[in-house]
């Protein structure tokens, strides 16, 4: 299905300390969640929302601190995240969630106490593993931000998260411009969803979730739902180290990576359809993984 030719409803959650959390809704079958990740709100998932529409009945949140949801709040943690993802799952009745990037840090934290007969699919969470730091772009950011240099502020994030080997490879004199001329036509286009310019400000919110997320891959030993951990061959190594250490800890855990994707596949702008295909599949798929020490 087209993403443009979509006609969904709009609906909201309420979270356990009294946040909303507003979502998009089309389809049908069952309850599939899809939590983006940073630099994106829910209408970044409309295609990727669309391919699985003809199975499931998708739901697309806003997380904290955009679109229809609510402010993430002085006291906002990766609990209150995870506690996000829970009302998500509990309200809708949904069985299936999926988390990209930094989105999927606070599902892998509701899972972990979450019962059996969930299935729950990650794609290359930023988690700090072999002693790298997933937000060591923080303080600079954080300086441009206070300095207000939002163009600046986001070639730091695009630089520090390795979400593009061009951008890596480009010096900061030629991208912070170029930048900003992208962010005012973004502007312009925005055609009522969520801007650019409003989602800068929220990666200190996504780093947050990041810190507080330390321990989460020993922790992840108490999974006991099903796990499908997903990255791309083209991403960096980074996200494959931390896909490959939750798959040494996570009890019922399949790994799969996807030729020729990089960390943003999900996205309209990367290869959602493919994205959609192995998610389709799992959660499809009616014969549980086995328990880890029965998978050698």
């Amino acid at each position: 299905m087209d993403a443009a030719a979509v006609s969904y409803e709009t609906g909201s959650v309420t979270s356990l300390d009294g946040t909303v959390i507003g979502y998009r809704r089309f389809g049908s079958g069952p309850a599939v969640v899809l939590m983006h990740g940073s630099m994106m709100a829910c209408h970044n998932f409309m295609r990727l929302g669309a391919a699985l529409s003809g199975d499931f009945t998708v739901y697309l949140p806003d997380r904290r601190g955009r679109g229809m949801s609510g402010p993430c709040g002085p006291d906002f943690t990766l609990q209150r995240a995870a506690e996000d993802v829970g009302a998500l799952m509990e309200q809708t009745g949904a069985r299936n969630v999926f988390g990209l990037s930094a989105g999927a840090v606070p599902v892998l934290q509701w899972a972990l106490t979450c019962p059996q007969g969930y299935k729950i699919a990650v794609y290359e969470p930023p988690l700090p593993v072999n002693g790298f730091s997933p937000v060591a772009w923080l303080p600079r950011y954080e300086r441009e931000m206070a300095q207000g240099r939002p163009a600046a502020a986001l070639v730091t994030v695009a630089k520090g998260t390795k979400d593009s080997r061009l951008i890596e490879a480009l010096p900061r004199a030629v991208l912070v411009p170029l930048m900003g001329a992208g962010l005012r036509a973004q502007a312009r286009q925005a055609d009522g969803d969520v801007t650019l310019n409003d989602l800068i400000p929220t990666m200190s919110q996504d780093a947050r979730l990041v810190l507080n997320a330390t321990g989460l891959i020993t922790a992840s030993t108490a999974i006991q739902a099903e796990v499908l951990l997903l990255g791309g061959s083209k991403s960096a190594r980074c996200f494959k180290d931390a896909l490959d250490a939750l798959h040494a800890t996570v009890p019922h855990a399949r790994r799969v990576e996807l030729r020729r994707l990089g960390h943003l596949a999900a996205d309209n702008g990367g290869h959602p359809g493919r994205v959609a295909h192995a998610l389709a599949d799992f959660f499809a798929d009616d014969h549980p993984l086995p328990h880890r020490q029965d998978a050698r």
